[in-house]
């Protein structure tokens, strides 16, 4: 196993710190990112029992990494219904959209902080038999620990822009060392596979196999709620701007601006990536002029609303299915994109921006198909949203755009026999030392 003397540094001083881990989650506590019902969980402590049998642990970051492996947790337990799947986040928000996505057999507990007794607790208590990381989120003592334990780990969907690579290559030694205790290392795309070879990860247990959003369930939502909005809508034309952060909102009211002196009745449904920052959207966009519907005040559509803000949680199935064009946000500024695949499997035409570096590959598949379009600035996408809004105009894109995802479904199949292999194996290493029945 790869050694470094940043790591040990790093658990050394680690192992002093113990009262850092509660400061900071009292810290968290207060400002109101913490939940007072849980919050133990952060520090390795729980009140649930450990179920009997096999137990995978995967730990997503937040969201988009939670979400993106509900496909994966299914599967599994449908695989091995004796197994049972924890996963774990490190958000309050995660935890919310979580309460009703995971099935049985599979639970939710917040990710214990990097500090020895946090893990240590917390490994004491779940005993995984497998654990994955998912995308980047490598926590040098949760890692190091684990590993020590001899439970075999899994870094699925691992991504790295070059940003990401020219800050980690400043910490090669370390980082050499933690991706050295990984079992297998399954990359989004082959950029990643190359920025982490380059790292040291070792070549033999490293391969490019695609993104697991391209395999996830198609997005929920509720029947009931598409036709009554529809029914407000009274055939109005739509288009959807998803998951927008700020500086974007400028831009998309500026194009909807644009738009609605052509198309009066044009209605605009905004949805930024985070729900909290509704009230003071809302106020932004009426200090602008514009008649602004907030959903989680509760208004409704009615014909002299121009904007619909819809600053609520775990509905952009329901936006995607109902708006023909989307414009995918993170991406006129710096953010660097959002998943594509969410409208692409719902039947939305795809328009973005020009920083996709998070999902760089998939983005240029989507392009090559001719399923997205690219805009820079307000002007360009209004002048393509206008093309886009044509009667059947988007259509042709939409259907290339689904066509690309629906191919996402063998990542999911690696990555199933992958998550099997290594369970199967740790359970046959368990059986040889007498911990595991025959």
């Amino acid at each position: 196993m790869p050694r470094s003397l940043g790591l040990a540094l790093y658990l050394a001083v680690n192992s002093r710190l113990s009262g850092w881990a509660e400061r900071k989650i009292a810290e968290r506590l207060a400002a109101g990112k913490e939940d007072p019902d849980r919050y133990r969980e952060r520090l390795g402590e729980t009140d649930r029992p450990r179920p009997d049998g096999p137990l995978i642990w995967i730990h997503a970051a937040s969201v988009g990494e939670a979400l993106s492996v509900q496909e994966l947790i299914r599967r599994l337990r449908e695989e091995r219904p004796e197994a049972t799947i924890l996963l774990t986040t490190g958000t309050r928000t995660s935890a919310d959209l979580l309460a009703s996505r995971l099935p049985q057999g599979a639970l939710h507990q917040f990710a214990p902080v990097d500090s020895k007794p946090a893990v240590t607790g917390f490994l004491d208590h779940w005993r995984p038999d497998l654990a994955i990381w998912i995308e980047s989120e490598l926590w040098p003592r949760m890692i190091h620990d684990t590993a020590a334990r001899g439970i075999p780990m899994l870094l699925m969907n691992a991504r790295m822009s070059p940003d990401s690579y020219k800050r980690w290559r400043w910490m090669r030694g370390t980082v050499r060392a933690l991706l050295g205790r990984f079992n297998r290392i399954l990359a989004q795309d082959d950029q990643t596979l190359r920025f982490l070879s380059r790292l040291g990860a070792p070549t033999d247990r490293t391969r490019a196999i695609g993104s697991l959003k391209e395999g996830a369930q198609v997005l929920p939502y509720s029947e009931t709620l598409y036709k009554d909005f529809l029914e407000e809508a009274d055939g109005r034309p739509i288009w959807l701007a998803s998951s927008t952060h700020p500086g974007e909102e400028v831009m998309v009211s500026a194009a909807h601006r644009v738009l609605v002196r052509k198309t009066h009745r044009l209605l605009m449904v905004l949805v930024p990536r985070h729900p909290e920052r509704g009230p003071e959207i809302a106020a932004a966009l009426r200090d602008e002029g514009w008649d602004v519907a907030v959903r989680s005040e509760g208004e409704g559509v009615d014909l002299d609303t121009q904007i619909y803000l819809a600053d609520t949680l775990g509905e952009l199935g329901l936006w995607y299915r109902i708006a023909p064009v989307s414009f995918i946000g993170g991406s006129l500024t710096e953010v660097g994109g959002h998943n594509p695949f969410e409208p692409a499997a719902l039947g939305s035409a795809i328009v973005h921006g020009p920083h996709v570096f998070n999902f760089v590959d998939i983005y240029t598949r989507l392009a090559e198909a001719g399923a997205c379009r690219v805009v820079h600035n307000s002007e360009s996408l209004a002048s393509t949203l206008d093309d886009l809004l044509a009667p059947n105009k988007a259509a042709s894109m939409a259907h290339a755009a689904w066509e690309v995802s629906s191919r996402g479904a063998q990542v999911t199949d690696i990555a199933v026999s992958e998550v099997l292999t290594q369970l199967d194996d740790a359970e046959e290493a368990g059986r040889a030392a007498g911990r595991m029945p025959g």
